[in-house]
């Protein structure tokens, strides 16, 4: 895929997400051929949003999400919503595809720049300001439906990144066992998933120091006062207009979103 190609694609993707729309499909020729050209595609749709990247969004952190996700390892995305704070709505009709997922946002204190050195899980760690409950309303610019384009073109959109929406910081989270707490998600007060950390994620430092070497990798840094989707503990499922989503994570409070 040349650069011509890149470009036209990140200015299409960048296109659709300033707009709120998607699209049905992709053109082969715009499509990319590997995970290094996606990722490099996502950069660039960075350079035509001309916004400010408020956080990232991590997906995929074990084999099982991985298979559902047609990837072999996990995967990330820029966001450049605002983040919202619970309890918070949004226009169903103006969501792509939406998918709320619950999710440990962490908020860096630090910038964590590319390096030669890899980050161990305790630097990263060290670099989070605060930890916090929260929901990720994802999104899609590619409608899904029988011409649902491959993997890479959905990581050249950002892996589905959305919008970041927090609750409140868990105090002390450092020395609390949030990867052992359990987590329930309701709808319209019916229990529709559950699941925790060490299941989904070992630790939501874990996907964090991942992403901060992927990040470094490739040249690029996560800088302090972005915040960070770890993956989801509830996995995936499509809201209706007029359902209100309560993330439950028992003594570390709860989390609203609806969808009006």
């Amino acid at each position: 895929m040349d650069d011509a190609r890149q470009h036209e694609l990140a200015r299409l993707l960048a296109a659709l997400r300033r707009d709120g729309r998607q699209q049905s499909g992709l053109a082969t020729n715009l499509v990319p051929p590997d995970k290094a050209t996606a990722y490099a595609v996502a950069r660039l749709v960075e350079h035509y949003m001309e916004r400010e990247v408020t956080g990232w969004k991590i997906a995929a952190q074990k084999p099982a999400l991985q298979r559902a996700l047609r990837t072999d390892s996990p995967i990330y995305g820029r966001v450049y919503a605002p983040i919202l704070t619970s309890p918070a709505s949004v226009e169903h009709a103006k969501c792509c595809s939406p998918i709320p997922e619950v999710e440990y946002q962490a908020r860096l204190g630090a910038d964590l720049p590319p390096r030669e050195k890899p980050y161990s899980v305790e630097e990263v760690t060290e670099a989070v300001a605060s930890l916090h409950t929260g929901i990720e309303l994802a999104e899609c610019r590619f409608v899904h439906d029988a011409a649902f384009p491959p993997l890479p073109a959905i990581l050249a959109d950002g892996s589905g990144a959305g919008t970041i929406m927090c609750g409140p910081a868990i105090p002390d989270w450092k020395t609390r066992d949030v990867a052992g707490q359990l987590v329930t998600l309701t709808c319209n007060g019916t229990l529709r998933r559950q699941g925790m950390a060490a299941e989904a994620l070992d630790h939501p430092m874990i996907p964090l120091a991942w992403l901060a070497n992927e990040l470094s990798r490739t040249g690029i840094g996560m800088k302090a006062g972005q915040t960070v989707s770890t993956g989801t503990l509830t996995g995936m499922l499509r809201p209706k207009p007029g359902e209100t989503f309560v993330a439950d994570f028992g003594p570390f409070g709860t989390v609203q979103a609806t969808y009006r």
